[in-house]
């Protein structure tokens, strides 16, 4: 492995960089899990570069030119895959990367994967071989996900069309995990080489979200379960490229046929505290008027 030559004084572990003496490289930064982690690991203490196509630190996963630039000062990074750490190609795109984080002089990684996903095996395996100080960290589906992103016009038209049948679903607000992804770093070797289960603290089915977005709201809002081949044509549709369109439909098919219908105490273990509930999200977001019309 690299050895990092920078200061390596801070909590407590037997190698790298740990507690606040750190440089963070967060790819991914704009992201719905990406900015709630350059904001937990700012409120820390670290020094952070937000890496993004269009940011100041500019990265980007097709571009390896990037890469180079991105990592020079880091002593950790936490990646965050587009357009999904199941995708096809992602095991050997994130494994190039982070043996050139390796090659760099960053000691820590952390994995933004998906709880339940079988097609991100791959790429977590491929972080583990790095020779990097590794976390994975597998989230549930996003409470945010809801609040931003590509669902956000269905909800704001009052109602989301899904495929998710009446699976339940342990949804996590993404501020515990961006929290997860800090302590992950900072913990010395607490959770090095170790994969993460989160999950927020309830078991709610897409149309129970959709119902409690609506109370909070104050407004009517439907959601209609539709397959996974209905939505994957609507995708197409809308030009998702048909090899994407194929993967997300796997994906859903598999993903949300129930096998995550069950909670973990990861949130617990890494942060000392319960996970933020669902309806605190949704009135979080409802007095800022996310799902006005």
């Amino acid at each position: 492995m690299t050895t990092n030559t920078k200061n390596t004084t801070g909590t407590t572990g037997t190698t790298g960089t740990t507690g606040t003496d750190m440089t963070v490289l967060v790819t991914g930064a704009t992201g719905r899990v990406g900015r709630r982690v350059v904001e937990s690991a700012e409120a820390a203490g670290l020094t952070v570069r937000a890496a993004s196509r269009s940011g100041a630190v500019r990265f980007d996963w097709t571009d390896r030119s990037t890469w180079a630039d991105a990592l020079r000062g880091a002593d950790a990074a936490h990646l965050a895959y587009l357009p999904d750490v199941g995708a096809p190609g992602a095991a050997e795109t994130v494994g190039a990367f982070a043996r050139a984080a390796v090659g760099a002089g960053v000691r820590r990684l952390t994995l933004l994967s998906a709880r339940g996903e079988d097609q991100a095996h791959a790429t977590e395996q491929a972080v583990r071989d790095s020779g990097a100080e590794w976390t994975v960290v597998r989230a549930s589906w996003f409470a945010q996900n809801l609040s931003e992103g590509p669902l956000l016009d269905g909800m704001r038209g009052g109602e989301l069309v899904f495929p998710a049948g009446e699976v339940l679903e342990p949804f996590i607000d993404a501020r515990d995990i961006g929290d997860v992804v800090v302590a992950a770093l900072t913990g010395g070797d607490r959770f090095t080489g170790r994969t993460l289960d989160l999950t927020g603290p309830r078991l709610l089915s897409f149309r129970q979200a959709v119902a409690e977005v609506a109370a909070a709201a104050g407004r009517e809002m439907t959601y209609v379960p539709v397959s996974a081949r209905e939505y994957g044509a609507a995708l197409a549709g809308f030009g998702v490229p048909a090899e994407e369109v194929e993967f997300l439909i796997e994906l859903f098919e598999t993903n949300l046929d129930g096998r995550n219908a069950k909670l973990s105490e990861g949130v617990r273990e890494a942060l000392g505290r319960d996970p933020r509930d669902f309806a605190d999200f949704a009135r979080e977001q409802a007095e800022a008027g996310t799902w006005k019309c």
